[in-house]
């Protein structure tokens, strides 16, 4: 089969485009022929699977005079905010990529396009290919941006509901995609997640009686970086017995100056790895205790499996629909869940609640800092060929769906 796979932004950065990379890796362990269609700069080298065909939409050009446009507001690199764009700058977005895409598939001819986010793109796609089978995978920030933000919002959701198949990480945010877009309940596949166990596996050095809590991902107020940053003074360690390992890239340069305070004036070192490969990433969760992720919206953290995987104990907030997916597909995995604090709308604080926030967070550490050692948890269920494999049984199940003729498809754009 023939698949395009396609994503706004970097398909080598954030969970998204991790998400992304991994299925076109596992579908090209199946012998599938693939192309990609992303939004890059023109300096990013992005590698993909031999044979994988590569449809680069480059910002910051002529034709894209702006940086990517960020599913999240802070992006761990420089992004335009959807928010923010206006409407020549929208114009130029899908022009741009609708001449691409249609390079792309004029060139590639797939039997199946699938479109990562629920939003601007896909839509898009949608409306372009109306003939031919166009799958959408949610990722929890496109919700967050139906939400937030009116661009395009008539436009997105019509074309959303027209989608041959969705796929959510979990029932709760089944639930969501229905409530936003109002969607057929049964054209909705629950896919979950997976993780690189040729990379992400338990090689852990001798410890040295240091407690070392690590975090992976964007260094951001929402992320919950400053608060766990905080609560480091409500720990009962001494500056000598533990340490924090900060993993990720960050956007905004005014929170990342308060996190650098903040990690100047913890009772314990603080240190700052940066944007880290793969590997690299997994020798920092090996050589620490607890992975630490008290954001204040996610979908399906892959940081939290490739922390287990690695042999690490978990602290995340109790955001909606994880603990389901954990207790059924990882049964008895060493994670503690914080109730998160009173939220303003979907993924801001209440201020004033945050103090409670940071006790709660800091006594859920010292919970699983004396939780039993129970050996490594049961990872099976969670991987990408699973999840491959969820989305060729939706495919066969309601047939090929490609017109096979291009000229055809009567492009909009």
């Amino acid at each position: 089969m023939r698949i395009l796979s396609i994503t706004a932004q970097k398909p080598d950065s954030t969970g998204s485009g991790v998400y992304l990379t991994e299925l076109v890796k596992g579908f090209a362990r199946q012998g599938h022929e693939q192309a990609v269609t992303a939004g890059v700069y023109q300096e990013d080298r992005t590698v993909f699977p031999d044979g994988v065909e590569f449809y680069p939409v480059y910002f910051c050009t002529e034709e894209l005079p702006f940086p990517i446009a960020g599913m999240s507001d802070e992006m761990p690199y420089e992004s335009t905010v959807y928010g923010q764009m206006t409407a020549e700058m929208v114009r130029q977005f899908k022009e741009a990529f609708a001449a691409h895409i249609k390079e792309a598939v004029e060139s590639f001819g797939p039997d199946l396009i699938i479109c990562h986010h629920l939003y601007l793109l896909t839509a898009l796609v949608r409306d372009m290919f109306p003939r031919r089978k166009v799958y959408g995978f949610c990722h929890n920030t496109d919700l967050r941006q139906m939400e937030k933000t009116p661009l395009e919002r008539k436009f997105i959701r019509k074309q959303i509901q027209k989608l041959d198949a969705i796929f959510a990480l979990h029932e709760e945010q089944r639930e969501e995609i229905i409530r936003i877009y109002d969607v057929d309940r049964e054209r909705i596949r629950i896919a979950g997640t997976g993780f690189n166990s040729s990379v992400f596996y338990p090689e852990r050095p001798e410890r040295d009686g240091k407690l070392r809590l690590i975090f992976a991902g964007k260094l951001s107020e929402k992320k919950g970086v400053i608060s766990l940053l905080r609560c480091l003074r409500h720990l009962p360690w001494e500056s000598g017995k533990m340490e924090l390992l900060l993993a990720g890239g960050y956007g905004n340069e005014e929170e990342y100056a308060q996190i650098k305070q903040l990690a100047g004036e913890a009772p314990c070192p603080v240190h700052f790895l940066g944007r880290i490969s793969q590997e690299e990433l997994a020798k920092a969760y090996n050589r620490s205790d607890i992975f630490v992720l008290p954001s204040f919206f996610d979908g399906m953290p892959l940081t939290m499996i490739e922390a287990m995987a690695c042999g690490d104990k978990v602290v995340i907030t109790e955001l909606p629909g994880i603990r389901p997916w954990v207790e059924e597909h990882v049964p008895g995995a060493p994670v503690v869940f914080v109730e998160p604090p009173q939220m303003r709308n979907t993924d801001e604080p209440v201020r004033e609640a945050l103090p409670e926030f940071e006790k709660r967070l800091a006594e859920k550490i010292v919970e699983c800092a004396a939780m039993k050692d129970m050996g490594q948890p049961d990872l099976s269920r969670v991987s990408w060929e699973n999840v491959c494999r969820t989305v060729l049984e939706e495919y066969g199940k309601k047939g090929t769906g490609n017109i096979g003729r291009d000229e055809e498809e009567g492009y909009v754009y």
